[in-house]
C-alpha cells in the first residue's frame, strides 16, 4: 500500500461531490445507451458509459467508484426498465470499485503517467469480468429467470463482460488522461 493511500481518509468532501456527479452522469448516460440492446442477450445493452464509474473510482477512490456505479445503475434501471436488480447494481458498483484500488499500489505520480494508463485499462477489464460475473452468475444461483449455467454465461456474462471490458479499457484511460491534463493546466494557472 502506498504511503499516500494510507494517509488519505476513506471519504472526503471532494469524494462526496464526486459520488453525486459520477452517479448522475452514469445514470443519465445509461438511460440513453440502454436503447442499444445486444441481440441474443437478456437486457444487456452496449454501454460505453461504464467508463464513468471506472474513472470516478480510479480518480477518487474505490468507495466513490462503487457508489457511482451502484446508484447510477439503480437510477437508470428504474427509469429505463421500471425495476431494480440488486445483483446487477452491485456488479456495476464493483466495476467502479476495482479501478479505485489502484491508489493502494500506485503512487500519485504513477497514477496519471503511462504506468497508470496501462493499469487503469487492465483494471477496467478485470472490473468488467468480476462485476458482470457477479451479476450474471447470481442471476443463475438465485434463479432470476436463468435456468442453466450456460444461459448465464452466453446470454448474460459474455455479452456484458466483453462489451464493458472493451469500452472500459479504451475509454477509461482517455478520461484519466484528460483529467490529468486538466488538473495540470489548473495547477499552472494557480
Amino acid at each position: 500500500m502506498s504511503q499516500e493511500a494510507r494517509k488519505k481518509p476513506l471519504i472526503t468532501t471532494t469524494g462526496v461531490v464526486a459520488m453525486g456527479v459520477g452517479t448522475a452522469l452514469y445514470a443519465a448516460f445509461n438511460v440513453f445507451f440502454n436503447i442499444l440492446q445486444l441481440p441474443g442477450a437478456q437486457l444487456v445493452a452496449l454501454r460505453p458509459s461504464v467508463c464513468i464509474p471506472m474513472f470516478f473510482g480510479y480518480a477518487f477512490g474505490p468507495i466513490v467508484g462503487f457508489v457511482s456505479g451502484f446508484l447510477g445503475n439503480v437510477i437508470s434501471d428504474a427509469i429505463s426498465w421500471g425495476g431494480f436488480w440488486w445483483n446487477w447494481d452491485v456488479g456495476n458498483g464493483l466495476m467502479g470499485l476495482i479501478p479505485g484500488l489502484a491508489a493502494y499500489f500506485l503512487s500519485k505520480d504513477d497514477m496519471y503517467g503511462r504506468k497508470g494508463l496501462v493499469s487503469v485499462a487492465v483494471l477496467a477489464v478485470l472490473a468488467s469480468v468480476i462485476g458482470m460475473g457477479f451479476a450474471a452468475f447470481t442471476d443463475y444461483v438465485f434463479g432470476y429467470g436463468i435456468s442453466t449455467i450456460e444461459e448465464a454465461i452466453y446470454a448474460l456474462f459474455l455479452p456484458a463482460a466483453v462489451t464493458n471490458a472493451i469500452n472500459g479499457a479504451i475509454l477509461t484511460p482517455i478520461l484519466v488522461s484528460a483529467y490529468a491534463s486538466a488538473a495540470r493546466g489548473r495547477a499552472r494557472r494557480v
